[in-house]
């Protein structure tokens, strides 16, 4: 039998495993690898500006594709660029296979140049990591990692590469099949468990659905929003969750949470019987642990079996796949008497509609609504921040419409490359990324990236010359001492703030897109949104930057008080 190289049967696994786009940077320790992609045109391979950006590039790619994200840096810097994406996909269960290069195996320990142990750096926020030690071993871990990557709860698997083992000939044959002794992950759905659930559900007064980005992994949308067509169940989401039903479903509330709508909280607040599906109950949907959902029976159904009661103690865990259990459910449930509870909830709506204050001047609320009229489908990315919560609070999500953020780590500078991965998975659909002003300059220059892939992306960015979010705290619990959040802040005015003139900001948006290739539009007034963003759709090939002038006042509200409970909510101040 003819031997191949490591590097050959890489290329070999990664067509043997469906991998069409692959998103790599070079180095010395990959650069074979690089010279045997360069022999081949199944795969395309994007090269970007940074490995953080090129991660979150491909982790957009898998969330709107369903298939598997596939990463490719060299070693040392390159692989360490990776942790913040690996964290990312990580929190958020996002398939992806991360090929890192290593130093040849007689130099690992020595401090040789570009070594790093990235195993052992990353292991706690991978699904699972391993270097490839011996060259007969790399078929069988290449076929585990792209296993372990999709199934069960989906996450991030890296594999470290020596240079020497790639090298090395071997076998070209790759495995068909998997077989890991430990790891089984459970997607069947425990009938009894969720029979007892379904029984409960009929007998509450109030039940509730909480649905987490669970149920958008899963793609169990259509068979969530049946089983509540049938039941007439009023559903809450976590923002990561947004979609499980269409936002403008009459039984939809809207996120629960910090920032959640207050008929929303209350909900939760009030409710007797919680009906969970696909959420980790984290600190930013429970406020004060010990007091949320006070009155409430909880089923949780997760396929993660460490999520279930780890915050929250559950009357009923369900370890399945959200898909299944709810395809399952539909086979059983019933109408429920809801009629007095959602009574009670369009009470609260009516009382606390979520809305910003109408101002003259344009808001971020202007900005999404305008999204939501003209945009039938879209792909929507935020970045991290004020943004992104004024994106969860008032986007339409749909069949036809998707919304991509960092939920779980909260990572700063996704959106623009994460827009950029999702285009490039989704050529014909819409794609529109939404960043602050600070958040757009932590991977500003994944500009170029677009311009060269001719991707013809729509990159919104909410100017309020602030890092908002945590001026927001600043303003409302720490007596408005803004404290580095003004992005204009530097040598010329530090320690004179209101004294002297307020330095131009910097960068001028519209200069930048103009030296990269890309084009843009400055937006100040509330009737020049809508004419823009049909502008920016004109385009085929080129990325538009569309900056909007924010009112850094504009605060997210409501807002739950910090060791408040869901009912502690700022509503305006």
């Amino acid at each position: 039998m003819r031997q191949i190289t490591g590097n050959k049967l890489l290329v070999r696994a990664l067509k043997e495993e469906g991998v069409d786009t692959i998103f790599g940077y070079p180095g010395a320790c990959t650069i074979d690898i690089s010279d045997e992609l360069y022999r081949q045109d199944e795969i395309k391979v994007i090269l970007p500006r940074h490995e953080q950006a090129l991660v979150h590039a491909a982790d957009a790619y898998a969330r709107t594709t369903g298939k598997v994200g596939v990463c490719l840096v060299t070693s040392g810097p390159g692989a360490t660029n990776l942790v913040t994406g690996l964290a990312t996909a990580n929190y958020d269960s996002v398939p992806l296979v991360c090929f890192t290069g290593q130093v040849a195996r007689h130099l690992i320990g020595n401090d040789a140049f570009q070594e790093v142990d990235i195993v052992g750096i990353t292991r706690s926020i991978t699904k699972y990591g391993v270097t490839v030690s011996k060259r007969e071993d790399l078929g069988r871990i290449i076929k585990e990692a792209f296993y372990i990557a999709r199934t069960g709860r989906p996450g991030p698997v890296l594999i470290d590469l020596p240079k020497d083992v790639m090298s090395e000939l071997g076998s070209p044959e790759y495995p068909e099949t998997v077989n890991l002794r430990g790891y089984k992950p459970n997607t069947s759905v425990h009938m009894g468990q969720l029979k007892r659930a379904l029984k409960m559900l009929n007998k509450a007064k109030k039940p509730l659905f909480l649905a987490g980005g669970g149920v958008n992994i899963a793609r169990a949308n259509k068979e969530f929003t049946e089983v509540v067509n049938i039941t007439n169940v009023p559903v809450v989401t976590t923002i990561m969750g947004r979609g499980a039903v269409p936002t403008d479903h009459p039984l939809f509330i809207g996120n629960l949470g910090m920032h959640g709508a207050y008929a929303a909280n209350m909900a939760v607040s009030e409710c007797d019987l919680l009906f969970s599906i696909g959420t980790r109950f984290n600190d930013r949907i429970t406020g004060k642990l010990h007091e949320f959902a006070p009155n409430a029976q909880i089923v949780h159904i997760d396929i993660d079996t460490a999520a279930i009661s780890k915050n929250v103690q559950v009357d009923v865990p369900i370890v399945a796949d959200a898909k299944e259990a709810v395809t399952k459910m539909l086979e059983y449930v019933t109408p429920c008497e809801t009629g007095k509870w959602l009574d009670t909830i369009e009470d609260w709506k009516a009382e606390h509609p979520l809305k910003m204050k109408k101002k003259p001047i344009m808001t971020p609320q202007d900005v999404i609504e305008a999204i939501n009229r003209i945009f039938d489908e879209a792909i929507i990315v935020t970045d991290v921040g004020q943004h992104q919560m004024f994106t969860a609070q008032f986007i339409e999500i749909t069949e036809k419409k998707k919304l991509l953020m960092s939920g779980g780590l909260g990572t700063m500078g996704y959106g623009m490359p994460g827009a950029i991965g999702a285009k490039i998975g989704n050529p014909d659909t819409p794609v529109i990324s939404i960043s602050g002003d600070g958040g757009f300059q932590m991977n500003s220059q994944e500009l170029a990236t677009a311009v060269l892939e001719e991707l013809p992306i729509i990159s919104c960015i909410f100017n309020n010359n602030n890092l908002g979010m945590v001026r927001q705290w600043q303003k409302l619990f720490y007596g408005k001492r803004y404290s580095m959040t003004c992005l204009r802040s530097g040598a010329a005015c530090r320690g004179r703030c209101g004294e002297v003139e307020c330095p131009v900001y910097t960068p001028d948006f519209m200069k930048l897109a103009d030296a990269y290739g890309a084009k843009g539009i400055h937006i100040t007034k509330k009737e020049e949104i809508e004419p823009a963003f049909r502008e920016a759709m004109k385009s085929t090939k080129t990325p538009y930057i569309l900056e909007f002038d924010i009112d850094p006042e504009d605060l997210v509200y409501p807002m739950v008080k910090p060791g408040g409970t869901l009912e502690d909510l700022i509503m305006d101040c």
